[in-house]
């Protein structure tokens, strides 16, 4: 018997074990660098700009190729209801009079193998340089795909973090209240306050039970926003390891930032309008090109399976094929005409986003500065209420506060919370805007 329960003791712990370390492995614990690296590898935006920057490094191979030497087989199968004939007497006087000599096969397989390679042409020179410029632009728009994807998932790590640690202060919050009106409602049993007293600590207690559902709520959404954000769908449960940013750390990284000089060819939109004034300027390169010649040179290799008795045609041949635009009715000057307009457009776009990004610039880092400021005030005012609302609570406890003014000082407690927080996400949000900005990935490369 002590045997067959020590096997069912031993096979629950298994179990229990077996739950436990299952449990464990679907709960993956994140820093907010995990987080970002996480997103570097497996977000599908990522991933497809990546798949953008190959197809663009193929296309350059394409163009490059496209004036190498090209090496093409073509076969043909011919026949002839009638071959075309001569009288024999036509070659031999002395021939028999009714004999014919066919001058070429009934049917035939015939095979022509050429070389070909280019020797000039404007458009292939333009073009490899555009696929390069390609090239370079898509790089840009991978490197702007990567820094929106840091700037979400950044954004979503720090409302987690917000999230979590208001829940614990709103839990500890309760847990005080629910305490207080168990005390309120002995002193309301023996007749020392009234029904009014034991009710308002209800109210207060249900209005944070209801921020902690909402909290809670947002907190699964959240959760969920980032396993999408990070392609971790396959993960039950995500942790998060960093601490909230707050106090000293959270004023010394915005002040650093404030200090931060900003470099316009670092910003990844002025590069892209830069590339695309580039672009610009090889389609009316590759306009222009359109009034050069055309010259390939070629040698070809004929096969045939039958000979003809008679056959002038070279088995080889070696050759230059030259071809000169001369006249087009105004066409290519009218296409050259666009380009020309159109590269003024991409120059007046360039100037333009310039003064934009030097303005945002200068707006984001007052953003930050403000948003700095109010945090510090929220912080200074989260402190105060906290304790004029802990010692209200004492003055209530001592019948020398009434209900009321508990209620008022905890509402004012509650509205500080709010606003603290909010100020925190409200920071960090603007130095993610300013860092994306000055394309400063450091928790990327940390």
């Amino acid at each position: 018997m002590l045997i067959k329960n020590t096997k069912v003791l031993l096979l629950l712990s298994l179990l229990l074990g077996n739950i436990y370390f299952a449990k464990a492995q679907d709960t993956l614990r994140l820093s907010l660098q995990d987080a970002v690296a996480k997103a570097m590898q497996n977000n599908i935006a990522i991933l497809n700009s990546e798949i953008d920057l190959e197809i663009a490094q193929k296309k350059i191979w394409e163009t490059t190729a496209s004036g190498l030497p090209h090496l093409d087989l073509k076969t043909a199968y011919t026949f002839y209801p009638k071959v075309p004939s001569l009288p024999a007497t036509f070659f031999d006087p002395a021939a028999d009079p009714n004999a014919v000599v066919e001058l070429g096969v009934k049917q035939n397989v015939v095979a022509d193998l050429t070389l070909s390679q280019l020797i000039f042409n404007g458009a292939y020179f333009v073009g490899l340089q555009a696929s390069k410029a390609y090239y370079k632009l898509s790089e840009q728009n991978n490197e702007k795909t990567r820094l929106e994807v840091i700037e979400s998932v950044v954004n979503t790590y720090h409302m987690l973090q917000l999230a979590e640690e208001s829940s614990v202060i709103l839990a500890q919050n309760l847990e005080n209240i629910t305490k207080t009106k168990s005390e309120i409602e002995e002193m309301f049993k023996q007749g020392f306050v009234e029904k009014t007293d034991v009710d308002q600590l209800q109210v207060a207690a249900n209005t944070i039970r209801n921020a902690l559902n909402e909290i809670e709520s947002n907190l699964q959404t959240g959760y969920n926003l980032l396993k999408i954000q990070l392609s971790l769908t396959d993960v039950s449960l995500l942790d998060l390891k960093d601490p909230l940013e707050s106090d000293e750390a959270l004023t010394q990284t915005s002040i650093q930032l404030l200090s931060a000089a900003f470099n316009l060819e670092n910003n990844v939109d002025y590069q892209l309008i830069k590339s695309a004034e580039k672009m610009a300027q090889l389609d009316l390169k590759l306009a222009m090109s359109s009034f050069l010649p055309n010259i390939v040179g070629y040698y070809n290799h004929t096969e045939k399976l039958k000979a003809p008795l008679f056959d002038f045609a070279p088995k080889d041949l070696v050759g230059v094929n030259l071809s000169f635009p001369i006249f087009s009715s105004g066409q290519r000057l009218a296409t050259l005409s666009q380009k020309r307009m159109n590269l003024e457009k991409s120059q007046n776009n360039q100037k333009f986003v310039s003064e934009n990004i030097l303005m945002q610039a200068n707006q984001y880092q007052s953003d930050v500065k403000l948003k700095l400021e109010k945090y510090l005030n929220m912080k200074v005012s989260k402190e105060l209420s906290e304790d004029i609302y802990s010692r209200t609570l004492e003055k209530y406890k001592q019948g020398m506060a009434t209900s009321m003014d508990l209620m008022n000082s905890h509402n004012q407690f509650l509205v500080s919370l709010t606003n603290y927080y909010q100020s925190i996400y409200n920071l960090q949000s603007a130095k993610s805007k300013l860092e994306k900005l000055f394309n400063l990935t450091t928790i990327e490369n940390q």
